[in-house]
């Protein structure tokens, strides 16, 4: 069984590959790598087809991870459908993912920051584009402190079997 995730921003260019690339990392690590696919989108196609931000992309490369192949991209109905996790980066992706899903997504969506036990009642992640670096490293820091939580949610829906679709 392969387990797929979906992490969503506005663009793609930023949060939402800076989540990939944490995850997929973190994933590896924990041994499941082999059995979880990962991958990014965007509520919007303003991007389409631009790198990750050179500001996310130079944080995820001064932490071992190599963004260079990322293209951003549109959600697509399809995908919403295949995945058995979407993770919205900010509260403002969850309407427009359920609108073009044609459904609420119910289980299947959550908030990112809602696998990080520490982070209180916001669960967003403001969109760090507009601002310097230091809003980089807080995108990057959040996302992070989310990893064990949604590592573990993994692990569990993967030994409970009944997740994930036949590869």
């Amino acid at each position: 069984m392969t387990y797929r995730i979906l992490t969503v921003c506005t663009g793609n260019i930023c949060r939402s590959p800076m989540a990939e690339f944490q995850l997929l990392a973190a994933l590896e690590e924990a041994g499941l790598g082999d059995r979880v696919d990962v991958a990014s989108a965007g509520t919007t196609s303003y991007e389409e087809g631009n790198p990750v931000d050179p500001r996310a992309g130079a944080l995820l490369r001064e932490h071992g991870m190599d963004p260079s192949a990322h293209r951003a991209r549109a959600v697509t109905r399809e995908e919403l459908s295949r995945a058995d996790l979407v993770l919205a980066l900010d509260h403002d992706h969850v309407r427009p993912l359920e609108r073009l899903a044609g459904e609420r997504l119910g289980e299947r969506i959550r908030m990112l920051r809602s696998f990080d036990p520490q982070a209180g009642e916001d669960l967003g992640i403001r969109d760090p584009w507009y601002g310097g670096d230091e809003d980089f490293e807080t995108t990057y820091t959040q996302v992070d402190a989310a990893l064990p939580g949604l590592v573990e949610h993994v692990r569990g829906a993967l030994a409970a079997g009944g997740h994930g679709t036949a590869s």
